[in-house]
């Protein structure tokens, strides 16, 4: 087992309760590094969904995953975790956590359970390379020179994202190695960088309740209520991170934001007229606070080229329809996401096409299993991620022993 992140540790506890010999290398000083941080720290472990549910929240290759959920769907995930001593809770959104709130104590139950189980658990063992000859996994050399013989490896490296948790995307450089495909990988669930420089100006101002739609030429690719974050690079929070995870391969499209979904351009029009005439003198900036924040408000009128200090009495019907329109269809430029560092996940990876779905062992090299992050699947926020993590793991652990 390379790597001891959330699919190295399942694919080690599956294989030993196989009955396997299981050695599990880690480069870091300890397991689970990446799952310490997830859920700011609490571990949003799983969300406790049905197959069919789950799989609408996996952009690609979803079908790829059925027999990994069919072994350890988010039930069986939870029911495992709690058999090692690691009592869940779920809140809103089906999210499920640790009942501590401890990223910790998902990790601690995992170790404990690969420790009962007689996995060897390699710290600061970095891996360099696959032995393989003539289409067989034969071992796994170390940096240190070290050689391991195995007739099985399962390659759970993860991506590219967070770097600093020990991602640096090793798996790839050896499945192509191997001569697998492997898709172009790039920076997914992350924040939207804009051509527009305003939002800078409401860096830390949270929206909701708002839609936001992305057509990448002329078709839509996204559109979800929600709220979203103002950043000094653009815009952040659920809808945008969201979001990230459909953008084409470019990294590039059109954003509208609807600030008033809830209201035809008819009904908002109305209410526009309405509160401007009875604002009267009043700054067309203040009447802006009624629907929008205050900074906001004293910002919009900027965005369709009219004077915020413009009194209300003298806003004609031009500027009316345009901040209505504004309003409906607020546009945005996206030039690209935030970069790895900052990535909840990678998309792309080993292509599906290269992998048995019902084994997760590579169809090309007899032995070698890839597991986690470093396939080319992934999902939106929610546990969706961690438990693709584990149920792949679980599933190529099983398949190898």
């Amino acid at each position: 087992m390379i790597g001891g992140g959330a699919a190295g540790m399942l694919a080690a506890l599956f294989a030993a309760r196989n009955g396997a010999r299981v050695t599990l290398l880690e480069k870091n000083e300890k397991l689970g590094k990446k799952v310490y941080i997830t859920g700011k720290g609490r571990c949003n472990c799983t969300n406790l969904c049905d197959v069919q549910a789950f799989l609408q929240e996996v952009p690609r290759n979803p079908r790829f995953l059925y027999s990994a959920l069919k072994l350890l769907d988010p039930e069986a995930f939870l029911a495992l975790l709690n058999s090692l001593g690691c009592e869940t809770k779920v809140e809103r959104g089906r999210r499920a956590f640790p009942a501590s709130d401890h990223a910790s104590d998902v990790t601690k139950a995992l170790e404990n359970g690969l420790r009962r189980c007689g996995v060897r658990i390699r710290f600061h063992a970095e891996a360099d390379q696959l032995l393989i000859r003539d289409s067989r996994i034969e071992g796994v050399c170390l940096k240190s020179g070290e050689t391991l013989a195995a007739e099985r490896v399962i390659v759970c490296t993860g991506g590219l994202s967070y770097p600093s948790t020990g991602s640096t995307g090793d798996g790839y450089r050896w499945a192509e190695e191997a001569g697998l495909a492997v898709t172009p990988r790039a920076p997914s669930l992350a924040g939207l960088e804009t051509k527009e420089p305003w939002p800078a100006q409401l860096q830390g101002l949270t929206l909701k309740n708002i839609c936001l739609t992305a057509r990448s030429c002329g078709k839509i690719i996204y559109s979800q209520l929600g709220e979203m974050l103002f950043t000094h690079y653009g815009v952040s929070g659920p809808l945008a991170i969201e979001c990230s995870a459909h953008l084409p391969g470019q990294r590039n499209a059109e954003l509208s934001l609807d600030l008033k979904p809830a209201l035809t351009e008819d009904q908002l029009r109305q209410r526009l007229d309405r509160e401007l005439a009875a604002a009267g003198k009043k700054q067309l900036a203040t009447v802006m606070q009624t629907l929008l924040p205050v900074r906001f408000a004293a910002l919009f009128p900027s965005l369709i080229g009219a004077d915020g200090k413009t009194p209300c009495s003298q806003v004609n019907g031009k500027t009316r329809q345009a901040l209505v329109r504004a309003f409906k269809a607020l546009p945005l430029t996206v030039t690209g996401t935030r970069d790895y560092s900052e990535a909840i996940v990678t998309r792309g990876g080993v292509d599906v096409k290269e992998l048995n779905a019902a084994t997760m062992e590579s169809k090309k090299i007899a032995g070698l299993y890839f597991a986690g992050e470093v396939i080319d699947v992934d999902a939106h926020t929610g546990g969706y991620n961690l438990q693709i993590a584990w149920s792949t793991g679980a599933l190529a652990g099983q398949s190898a022993s």
